[in-house]
């Protein structure tokens, strides 16, 4: 709890290559909250980038874990690229937006609450996979 009482909002996002197994995307988030002390139950949703509303292993995630996956459009991400940890040109050339698991994160969370997001898991690269994990209150 906060200061205020108030629970965080926790979001993942997720970026993934096409056709990435659920396996993996399981196991890049395991990682990434153990490493964090964070327990599965504070995750509030998950987010990506409109471009993978189709991809089987992130649907089957939100499906596995019971969370609603929302996806969002490269322009509502780009406004995030301050934030960004990381500027990855690939994903730039392919997406339009420099970094789609820490921008996502970010852009559900503060959508979640209507409050402004942080980072509390920078990018995090995996196999096929990159996560990110925004906090907002």
């Amino acid at each position: 709890m906060t200061q205020a009482g108030k629970v965080p909002t926790l979001v993942v996002g997720l970026g993934c290559q096409r056709g990435c197994p659920l396996s993996t995307l399981r196991a890049l988030l395991d990682q990434a909250l153990q490493a964090h002390s964070i327990e599965l139950e504070q995750i509030s949703a998950l987010a990506s980038i409109d471009l993978k509303r189709e991809e089987p292993g992130l649907i089957e995630l939100g499906v596995q874990l019971g969370l609603e996956v929302q996806f969002f459009s490269s322009e509502a991400l780009a406004r995030y690229q301050g934030q960004l940890s990381h500027h990855s040109d690939i994903a730039f050339e392919r997406t339009g937006c420099y970094g789609i698991a820490e921008s996502a994160a970010l852009a559900l969370a503060e959508q979640l609450t209507r409050t402004p997001a942080k980072l509390l898991i920078s990018r995090q690269k995996y196999a096929q996979a990159t996560l990110a994990l925004a906090r907002a209150v």
